[in-house]
């Protein structure tokens, strides 16, 4: 297969819109054809190294104006350093951006944003008790057009917003939006401060499927509008679904540059990885044990007293996997903090293999379930799985710093805690796998992988993992996947919950559906579909039906 830039045709069409050629066809092209031919960004050379990790390896780019461009790659193979360094968070080594043909000189966010870039980041920068103008606000109080009046920058946010279909109440309280609307308040935030080029780091990896669609939506509004979109993402079905172009990044340099029309998932999987990648899951017949799980009757409540979950009986058996599908924010959440110990419950009972661990206002804590064989993979791994100031070989015994494995007759062990996380980078492909570099510091796929190896290499009896591949690689995918059936076959229950309806319907020997808090319906693998289970999901029918 080929990655070379394309010919052009005899009109002169090229590989970034029309009139891109050899010089000896620009040479005859009036300076305004030219200047529709300049890339809205172009990389020369970019070069940048970590100690002795080099992200990005001379690396050439360009992006065509008015296009939704895709950037790929595994975790580690650059793309979002490439990103930081184009919008000035990092400096790069060797190198030349141009930005519409004119050399520029980005070495902070203020200088991006002047020049006209703007990022959307994978961990939302915005400040939760602040409003939606207050945040937008945030770092243009001085801008001419808005100096010295709210009402100015209303007027500006209600122009930006009906021009582009983003509409959001200029008042309401960013920390109580869903996460849909605060990406928006995040893109609005961009074309605010007058953005051309709009990039986004894994946008979708906390929406919907319904939030993703709307995100879609809007980026073809924009790219209608005039504006240059880069979008980083390792969903290589919504590359296919909304780019125009996609680039592959491999180990820190381009794998190549395709339209994406000509190209598809497979052979963007094969140059993201460098070998044949299965994208479905390959396993055998579960033969379901005894019950491992548990559930009678459950209720937990939130602290206002609104039921979250509500009267739900369910049983997870050794040697299966148990699915819970259902649309962000029906419960699923709350259901497996409350089997991992981390909530209360109101009503009802748990069970490990016959024994009642859990009753209605008991103290049950995160270690109980631990010690009791139940690990937990938490579905925000920020705020719940590791801490980002700590190292990653201290990220890496979370839960578990107390075991003797770990600690001396009066300190802990740092020898053997950091050997310990090293074992696991290897065994679970962690990039770099440098064990005393900060947490916060990896990508966040393989801040995942860190999550996932702790959790699993504990070899619980029951593992609850929460959007095990959110924000992961197509090759990580499969890994993990392997893992989680390995672990299945090998007798081990597990409890998985879902954003993605193609890894429940891949992984699942079972799927049981929540709406508002309530199971609406159970499907074995053989009967569940993405209709049937969509149609549940939505509340529309229940019981399989």
């Amino acid at each position: 297969m080929s990655t070379e830039a394309p010919q052009p045709s005899k009109d002169g069409a090229g590989e970034d819109g029309p009139f891109k050629g050899p010089s000896a066809i620009e040479d005859r092209l009036p300076s305004e054809l030219l200047a529709i031919a300049t890339p809205a960004i172009e990389l020369q050379g970019i070069d940048k190294r970590f100690g002795t990790v080099h992200a990005n390896r001379a690396v050439d780019l360009k992006i065509g104006r008015a296009s939704i461009h895709g950037i790929v790659g595994e975790n580690g193979a650059g793309k979002s350093t490439l990103m930081k360094i184009l919008y000035g968070y990092y400096q790069a080594d060797k190198g030349r951006i141009l930005i519409d043909g004119r050399e520029t000189r980005i070495a902070r966010p203020s200088q991006a944003i002047k020049a006209g870039i703007g990022m959307v980041h994978q961990h939302f920068m915005l400040v939760d008790n602040f409003t939606v103008l207050e945040n937008l606000m945030l770092g243009a109080e001085g801008a001419f057009w808005i100096r010295g009046s709210f009402n100015n920058a209303r007027g500006v946010l209600s122009q930006v917003s009906w021009e582009y279909g983003l509409e959001v109440d200029p008042d309401a309280v960013v920390g109580d939006l869903p996460v849909g609307v605060q990406q928006r308040v995040e893109i609005l935030k961009i074309l605010f401060r007058g953005a051309e080029i709009i990039v986004l780091d894994e946008p979708t990896a906390v929406l919907t499927p319904q939030e993703t669609q709307e995100l879609f939506k809007i980026l073809k509004r924009l790219r209608a509008e005039g504006k240059t979109v880069v979008l980083i993402t390792h969903k290589l079905q919504e590359v296919m679904e909304v780019t125009d172009r996609v680039t592959v990044m491999r180990d820190g340099a381009v794998a190549g540059t395709l339209n994406t029309a000509d190209t598809n998932k497979r052979e963007l999987a094969e140059l993201m990885v460098g070998r044949r990648v299965v994208l479905r899951v390959e396993k055998t017949r579960a033969t379901p044990g005894r019950p491992c799980l548990e559930v009678d009757q459950l209720t937990v409540r939130d602290e206002s007293g609104t039921a979250r979950v509500e009267d739900i009986t369910l049983a997870v058996h050794e040697g299966e996997i148990l699915g819970i599908a259902g649309v962000s924010g029906n419960g699923q959440s709350e259901l497996i903090e409350a089997l991992a110990g981390l909530r209360r419950i109101d009503a009802g009972s748990i069970r490990l293999r016959g024994q009642v661990v859990a009753l209605p206002n008991a103290e049950l804590s995160p270690a109980d379930m631990r010690n009791l064989g139940v690990t937990h993979v938490p579905e925000d791994r920020l705020k719940m799985g590791l801490i980002s100031a700590f190292d990653a070989s201290e990220s890496a015994i979370l839960g578990y710093q107390g075991d003797r494995a770990y600690n001396g007759p009066l300190l802990s062990d740092r020898g053997k805690i950091v050997n310990h996380c090293a074992d696991l980078m290897q065994k679970f492909d962690v990039r770099p796998p440098e064990p005393q570099w900060r947490s916060g510091a990896f990508s966040g796929g393989n801040q995942q992988k860190l999550v996932l190896a702790r959790e699993i290499e504990r070899d619980p009896i029951l593992l609850l993992v929460g959007q095990p591949t959110r924000g992961v690689d197509v090759g990580a995918i499969e890994f993990i996947h392997q893992r989680l059936i390995e672990m299945r076959d090998a007798g081990k229950a597990i409890l998985l919950v879902s954003a993605e309806l193609d890894e429940i319907l891949g992984l699942a020997d079972r799927v049981v559906v929540m709406f508002e808090g309530k199971i609406v319906g159970e499907l074995t693998a053989e009967e569940a579909s993405p209709k049937k289970i969509g149609l549940m999901m939505a509340g529309v029918v229940g019981n399989g039906s």
